[in-house]
C-alpha cells in the first residue's frame, strides 16, 4: 500500500482556514496548488496591476471611454476590470479598497463604495462575489451601516486594536482585516517582531486573541452575527501558521509568503502549536487553544496610561460620526501611528495611479 505524499505547510492551512490570495495577477491565482477563496486587494496592488502589459489595451479603452468624467471614474472601472480577470480563480470574493484619503468622510466613502458597486454590477458580478474595503475609523465605519442595507459587504481594514474591531461589529461589517504586521515593517525588519513561535510571541499575538474571544462572547451573549477574522500583513510562512492556531476564519496572503507555504513540507512534530480543521461557525463553538490560553492576558503593545475600558462593548463607537472610536484610537499610540502610516501609504499608490490616468487621458 502506497503511502500518502506529505502536504505542504499550504495545504494544511487550507485545511484550517479560508487561504486568500492578496494580489491582483489572475496567472499567478490560477497556477496556485490551491483554489482562493477570495482576492484581496489594496490601491498599492490596484496601482502595480494597472501597468501590466497585459492591461493596456483595457486602461487605454476605459480612459478614452471616461476621460469627460474623470480619473476617479476610470480609476473605479479599471480596478473592478481586473477583478474580473480573476473571478473565476477563485472560490468567494474579490475585493478593493476605498479611497484611503477620504477615510474621515463618510459620505466620500459612500460615493466610492456605491461606485464601485455599480460597476461590479456593469461587470456582471453580484453582490455575494464582491466586498469593499472600508479603513477602520469612525467615519468611514459609519458608512457600512447604509451599505449593509444595500445589500453591500463590507471589510474594516488598517485595523490595529479591539475598539475598532468592536466598531466593526456594530457597523455590521462581513470582515475584518487586523493587520499581524504594521505596513512599515515590511520594508524596515528592525520594526518587525521576529520571533521563534508568532502564535504566542508576537507582538500582535493579544490583539488577534482578544478580537477573537470577544466576538465569540458577543455572538454568544446576542446571537447576532459577528465580521469575520480576515488576518493580514504576514512576513512569513510562520505567521501564516498562527492564524491557522489562533482560529482565525481566513488569512489573506502574499505570493511570496504563499510561495514559501508551498514549498514547506508539513510535520507536526516540528511546530509549536497546530490549528483545528475549519468549524461549521465560526464563533458558536470557539474556544482559544488551551497553549494560548494566557496570550491575550497580556498585551504587550498597550501603553501603561491606556484605560482599560476604552475596549468596551457597551460603548457605542459609531456615535456621532464615530466620536468614542477616534478617542479610542487616539488613546493608543500604536493604533494612531499605524493607521496613520497605512492611509499615508495607500494614499501614495492611489495618487500614482492618479496620474497615470491623468497621462492616458493625455493619450487618447
Amino acid at each position: 500500500m502506497t503511502r500518502d505524499a506529505p502536504k505542504t505547510w499550504l495545504e494544511v492551512l487550507d485545511e484550517q482556514l479560508n487561504v486568500d490570495v492578496d494580489w491582483m495577477d489572475p496567472t499567478y491565482s490560477k497556477n496556485l496548488a490551491i483554489t482562493p477563496n477570495d482576492m484581496t486587494s489594496n490601491n498599492l496592488w490596484v496601482n502595480q496591476q494597472m501597468s501590466h502589459p497585459e492591461n493596456e489595451k483595457m486602461v487605454l479603452e476605459v480612459c478614452k471611454e471616461l476621460k469627460s468624467q474623470g480619473w476617479k471614474a476610470a480609476y473605479t472601472r479599471i480596478a473592478v476590470n481586473m477583478c474580473k480577470n480573476n473571478i473565476d480563480n477563485i472560490k468567494g470574493r474579490t475585493l478593493l479598497q476605498v479611497y484611503p484619503n477620504e477615510a474621515y468622510d463618510t459620505q466620500a466613502v459612500l460615493d466610492s463604495a456605491r461606485a464601485y458597486a455599480k460597476e461590479f454590477e456593469r461587470a456582471g458580478i453580484p453582490q455575494n462575489r464582491y466586498c469593499i474595503k472600508i479603513p477602520s475609523t469612525g467615519p468611514a465605519l459609519n458608512a457600512c451601516r447604509t451599505l449593509k442595507q444595500e445589500g453591500i459587504a463590507t471589510l474594516g481594514t488598517a485595523l490595529f486594536g479591539l475598539p475598532q474591531a468592536i466598531a466593526c461589529s456594530q457597523a455590521g461589517c462581513l470582515y475584518i482585516s487586523p493587520y499581524f504586521n504594521e505596513t512599515k515593517a515590511h520594508d524596515d525588519l528592525q520594526l518587525w517582531p521576529d520571533v521563534e513561535d508568532p502564535a504566542t510571541q508576537h507582538t500582535m499575538s493579544a490583539r488577534t486573541l482578544q478580537i477573537l474571544e470577544t466576538y465569540a462572547r458577543l455572538y454568544k451573549e446576542t446571537g447576532k452575527e459577528q465580521p469575520l477574522l480576515k488576518q493580514a500583513s504576514f512576513i512569513t510562512a510562520k505567521e501564516a501558521m498562527a492564524a491557522g492556531e489562533h482560529g482565525c476564519h481566513s488569512a489573506t496572503i502574499s505570493p511570496q509568503v504563499l510561495d514559501e507555504l508551498s514549498k514547506l513540507t508539513y510535520d507536526g512534530s516540528k511546530q509549536p502549536g497546530e490549528g483545528k480543521p475549519k468549524p461549521a461557525h465560526m464563533y458558536a463553538g470557539y474556544k482559544t487553544p488551551d497553549r494560548l490560553a494566557e496570550v491575550s492576558k497580556i498585551d504587550p503593545l498597550a501603553a501603561a496610561s491606556i484605560d482599560a475600558k476604552i475596549a468596551d462593548t457597551d460603548i457605542d463607537y459609531l456615535a456621532n460620526n464615530g466620536e468614542e472610536l477616534q478617542k479610542a484610537i487616539k488613546a493608543d499610540p500604536v493604533t494612531s501611528q499605524r493607521l496613520d502610516d497605512a492611509l499615508k501609504l495607500f494614499t501614495g499608490g492611489l495618487m500614482e495611479s492618479k496620474a497615470k490616468i491623468d497621462k492616458w487621458f493625455e493619450q487618447v
